[in-house]
C-alpha cells in the first residue's frame, strides 16, 4: 500500500514538472549546438544573374550545404541598401554589428586609405591580370592594412562583373567629350580623382541615390560594370555607355573580424575556404555574364562606344605617380601589380 501512494505521488509530481518545462527527458541525446546566424549585405539588386551580391551568396549558400559546416552556420542575405548605405554598413562590419558585406574595394578606402591603390584609373589591365597580382603577392598588404586598421578581414576576392566604363546621356568618345558632364562615382577620392582626369565632373553620391539623381537630371551619367547597369535599370535614363574601361574594380568579400573570432579555430577555417571557394564561382560567372549583359544594354536601345581608351589612359596616367608619393607603402603593391602580365 505504502508502495502504491507513493508511486502514485511520484507520477503526479513528474506531470506537473513536465507541465512547467521542468522535467528532464526521459531519453536525453546529443546536445544541438547552436546555429550562427550571419547577416551578409550589399547595396546592388536581388538579381540572381547581374547582381555580384546575390550570385556570390547563391554560390556561399551552396557551399555551405555541401560542406560539414550544413545546419551550423546560416547566412541572411540582404540585398538593395536594406542595412544601409555601404558607408554605413562597412562601419557596421567593422563594428561586428553587421557580419560580412560583398563590395568593391572601393568603399573600404574610406576606412584605410591605403585600399584605395586598386582605385588607381588603369592600373589593371585584365580581371585574370588582377588574380595573378593578387597570387603574387599584391593582395597581402591591402587585407593587412585593412584588418590592422579597421578590423574587417577581407576573407576572399572575386570580381565586380566587368570593368567599369562611363554610361551617359550624350555620346563619349574622347576627353573632350567628357568635359562637364556629371558623371557618379564611387564616394571614394581616388576613382573620383580618375574620373576628373578623364574630363568628367566627378559627382560622388551612394549607389543608392543614383537611379533618382538621373531621373531628376542631378547627374549626366555614371560610371559601373555592364551587369550592374542592366541590374539596376540604369539604362532607362542614359542611353550612351563608352567602353572606357578605366578600372577593373575587385570585389571584396568583408567579414568582421568579431565574427570571425566568435567561430571555433576548426569552424572559422571551415568557413574561410568555403568563402574562397564561393568567390571563385563568382568570378567565372562575373565573366561570362559581363557579355551577356552589354548585348541586353544593346537590345534595350543603349549606343555602346569603343571610345579612344587611349586618350583617357594618357590623361589619367599621372594618378598613380601622385599617389604612390602621397603614400609610399602602396609602391610594392603598384609595382607588382604593373609588373604582373597574362
Amino acid at each position: 500500500m505504502s508502495f502504491s501512494v507513493n508511486r502514485r505521488h511520484l507520477l503526479r509530481s513528474s506531470a506537473a514538472l513536465a507541465a512547467t518545462g521542468l522535467a528532464a527527458p526521459v531519453l536525453i541525446g546529443r546536445a544541438e549546438a547552436a546555429v550562427l546566424k550571419l547577416k551578409l549585405s550589399s547595396s546592388q539588386a536581388n538579381d540572381p544573374k547581374f547582381a555580384n551580391g546575390r550570385v556570390y551568396y547563391d554560390n556561399l549558400v551552396k557551399q555551405i550545404a555541401a560542406s560539414n559546416l550544413a545546419g551550423q552556420i546560416e547566412v541572411a542575405f540582404f540585398p538593395d541598401n536594406q542595412l544601409g548605405q555601404e558607408i554605413d554598413v562597412i562601419n557596421s562590419v567593422k563594428l561586428g554589428v553587421i557580419d560580412m558585406m560583398v563590395s568593391g574595394s572601393s568603399i573600404a578606402a574610406n576606412l584605410v586609405p591605403v585600399v584605395g591603390t586598386y582605385d588607381l584609373g588603369y592600373l589593371f589591365s585584365s580581371f585574370p591580370q588582377q588574380t595573378k597580382a593578387f597570387d603574387a603577392g599584391a593582395a597581402a598588404p591591402i587585407e593587412q592594412a585593412l584588418l590592422k586598421g579597421s578590423n574587417i578581414r577581407i576573407i576572399a576576392w572575386a570580381y565586380n562583373f566587368g570593368s567599369r566604363s562611363v554610361l551617359a546621356r550624350k555620346a563619349v568618345n574622347n576627353p573632350d567629350d567628357l568635359a562637364g558632364l556629371k558623371i557618379r562615382t564611387l564616394p571614394n577620392p581616388v576613382i573620383t580623382e580618375c574620373l576628373r582626369l578623364m574630363g568628367a565632373a566627378a559627382t560622388p553620391m551612394a549607389f543608392g541615390e543614383i537611379y533618382a539623381a538621373l531621373q531628376a537630371g542631378v547627374l549626366d551619367g555614371l560610371e559601373h560594370d555592364p551587369p550592374t547597369i542592366v541590374a539596376s535599370k540604369f539604362f532607362e535614363t542614359a542611353k550612351f555607355y563608352s567602353l572606357t574601361q578605366h578600372n577593373f574594380s575587385p570585389l571584396a568579400i568583408y567579414c568582421s573580424e568579431n565574427t570571425l573570432n566568435r567561430m571555433p579555430t576548426a569552424t572559422r577555417e571551415a568557413f574561410t575556404d568555403i568563402t574562397r571557394k564561393a568567390a571563385a564561382d563568382t568570378r567565372a560567372h562575373g565573366l561570362a555574364v559581363e557579355k551577356e549583359a552589354l548585348v541586353q544594354l544593346k537590345d534595350k536601345g543603349v549606343t555602346v562606344i569603343d571610345c579612344d581608351r587611349e586618350a583617357f589612359r594618357k590623361r589619367v596616367l599621372p594618378q598613380s605617380d601622385a599617389f604612390v608619393k602621397a603614400r609610399p607603402e602602396a609602391k610594392p603593391v603598384v609595382d607588382l601589380i604593373r609588373a604582373t602580365s597574362v
